[in-house]
């Protein structure tokens, strides 16, 4: 539901949309880092509803996967690349088969070798039927949440290695602004024509907003 109104948003304000994704991937490295694997199920599931959305590339899904599975995984973070693949799988079909293909193949490769956990192996297994079954009890996208026309949605093509990413604290911190009610006016017209809100009703709601206050 989240990604879902990002999604809306970002068709109008995609400053929004870029600045949740940075901080999405800034939130994916620490967590990796710290090995903490309730965030990281988290964020990955969140990262492959954007993308499900079409706010990102799917360069960013399979090096998500690839940091996951690669060398020596934990039953941790091969678990948390199964439910990636299940949230994400879909979509990532319809744009990079060749990628899944991949991913399913080093799947395989880890549940032939026999280093991962019995319940991991079992997780591995489902996803191959569901895989088989071409993710249909996984949709990229419910009905009621399909709310943007693809060629609206502006996507961002970033990298889980991208240096430059920025998590711009300060946005957090309220700040005092010296030409506030200049701001206020010129945000009061972007929101009219983001909401196709009526001038004359607007005029109106805004004045009773005043008197009752």
């Amino acid at each position: 539901v989240y990604a879902a109104l990002i999604a809306v948003i970002n068709t109008k304000l995609p400053e929004v949309g870029e600045l949740i994704l940075a901080r999405s991937i800034l939130c994916f490295r620490r967590s990796y880092a710290r090995q903490d694997r309730g965030m990281t199920m988290a964020i990955t599931n969140f990262i492959a509803c954007l993308f499900n959305q079409g706010l990102c590339h799917e360069i960013l899904c399979l090096q998500l996967l690839t940091v996951l599975l690669e060398g020596d995984p934990t039953d941790d973070s091969v678990e948390v690349a199964v439910q990636f693949t299940k949230v994400a799988g879909m979509a990532l079909v319809e744009n990079s088969p060749a990628g899944v293909h991949a991913v399913m193949e080093r799947f395989r490769s880890l549940l032939h070798d026999g280093r991962i956990g019995r319940r991991v192996q079992y997780k591995i297994e489902e996803l191959m039927k569901i895989r088989k079954n071409k993710f249909k009890q996984f949709p990229a996208l419910q009905e009621e949440l399909d709310l943007v026309e693809r060629e609206e949605q502006i996507t961002f093509e970033m990298g889980l290695d991208d240096e430059d990413l920025q998590k711009e604290d300060h946005l957090d911190v309220f700040k005092f602004d010296e030409d506030w009610v200049q701001n206020e006016n010129d945000w009061i017209e972007i929101r009219r024509e983001v909401l196709g809100e009526d001038s004359d009703d607007e005029d109106g709601s805004d004045d009773d907003e005043t008197d009752d206050s």
